[in-house]
């Protein structure tokens, strides 16, 4: 197993660390503080080929690893985590799971032009009444001839107004949903042009601020059956395969929050004096900048072995749920200890700390809680859980 990053991975991190101080960070206050997200940062991500990073290019894409897509999300995030949530929804959540699940037709028709870029796209599967309870879904599609008619309202979902393209989980079998029976959930691909579609935004978000976070109802929506992804019926799999790279870059995104915990904690203590001297003197200051260090250390390991495994073509839903669970919960102690370090001016936007603490409490929630996380691996543990055979999985990576 080598995680060892390239010359290469490294030159893409400047890269997109550049990009994320030159195009995210500048008003970046205002922005969080107003709750005004930046269209523009959509269209320059589709420039820079950020949004097609490990998408082969015979797809539009830039054909890089999966490693790649960790070292965006890092990067982004270290920067703002509304940045990082596009890279996670419209590549971890969208494109790569048409990468993983779609035909060969749909690649060139829908997956291409998103990863150059052109369109954006979203994931839908909560639902105002159903989060974790995914069997839970009221979301129904009612096969009408060559169309499916899709009726019901998804929330939480980041890009809701922005997004061309919808990736919406429903059912599609009446008895199955009354049985709360998985295999009656249908994966689709639902355009923001088809009549019936409403997307809203919702304010007063705690955190994320800068970022798109909504709803889109569905009201008699036809979607044509050509629109169904993995096939009538594995709209769970496809959901859960989904959430196995949403995962992946979300706790990549932490280590990139981590960092920046670190950064901001060091520089304050070092500067900041009590005492006749700075307090990064004081054993209780180097005791928590000491958990960020190990923190990230651990993190960057975690999201390292799982893109490894990713690059090989292994399956790796445990060490993913691992790895964001891991991250997650340490991003939110990092920067919990970060205002505690600014002391009160930690608690103001002053300093950028404590928008990084309400980011990353939104992370332990969303893309399975840390609950839910903590159940998969007892289920692991216990013997209890298996991963069982996918009719696709995500392709290993191959150079050129």
């Amino acid at each position: 197993m080598d995680l060892t990053y390239t010359p290469e991975h490294e030159e893409l991190r400047a890269n997109a660390l550049d990009f994320a101080k030159r195009i995210v960070e500048p008003n970046l206050r205002e922005r969080d503080e107003k709750a005004e997200p930046d269209p523009a940062i959509y269209r320059k991500m589709g420039e820079e080929g950020f949004l097609g990073v490990c998408i082969p290019e015979q797809y539009g894409g830039l054909g890089l690893d999966y490693h790649a897509l960790a070292i965006l999300s890092e990067a982004f995030e270290y920067v703002d985590t509304s940045a990082r949530v596009i890279i996670s929804v419209h590549n971890g959540l969208h494109t790569l799971a048409l990468l993983q699940w779609g035909t060969e037709a749909q690649k060139q028709a829908i997956l291409a032009p998103m990863a150059r870029g052109e369109r954006i796209g979203t994931f839908c599967l909560t639902e105002p009444a159903c989060g974790s309870d995914v069997v839970g879904l009221q979301c129904f599609a009612e096969k009408k001839g060559d169309r499916y008619v899709l009726n019901g309202e998804k929330i939480w979902i980041s890009l809701s107004t922005v997004a061309d393209r919808y990736l919406v989980m429903a059912y599609t079998d009446r008895a199955k949903q009354q049985a709360r029976d998985p295999h009656g959930i249908t994966a689709f691909e639902v355009e923001r042009g088809y009549k019936g579609v409403a997307p809203y935004a919702l304010k007063g978000k705690l955190g994320v601020r800068a970022g798109v976070t909504g709803g889109v109802a569905f009201q008699d929506v036809e979607v044509p059956a050509e629109n169904v992804i993995g096939g009538v019926g594995n709209g769970f799999k496809v959901a859960m395969s989904a959430l196995d790279n949403g995962r992946y870059t979300v706790a990549a995104g932490c280590v990139g929050l981590m960092k920046a915990c670190l950064d901001a904690s060091v520089k304050y203590a070092g500067e900041r004096t009590t005492e006749g001297r700075p307090i990064g003197r004081h054993q209780l200051v180097q005791q928590m900048l000491a958990f960020m260090a190990q923190s990230i250390d651990v993190g960057d390991l975690l999201v390292r072995k799982c893109g490894w495994m990713k690059n090989e073509g292994l399956r790796c839903t445990r060490e993913v749920s691992m790895a964001k669970w891991t991250n997650t919960v340490n991003s939110q102690q990092c920067a919990d200890h970060a205002i505690e370090i600014h002391g009160a001016y930690g608690y103001s936007n002053e300093f950028p700390v404590e928008r990084y603490w309400r980011n990353a409490r939104g992370a332990v929630i969303y893309e399975g809680s840390k609950e839910v996380h903590q159940l998969i691996q007892a289920g692991y543990a216990l013997g209890l859980r298996k991963d069982g055979d996918l009719p696709h999985e995500l392709p290993a990576w191959s150079k050129g």
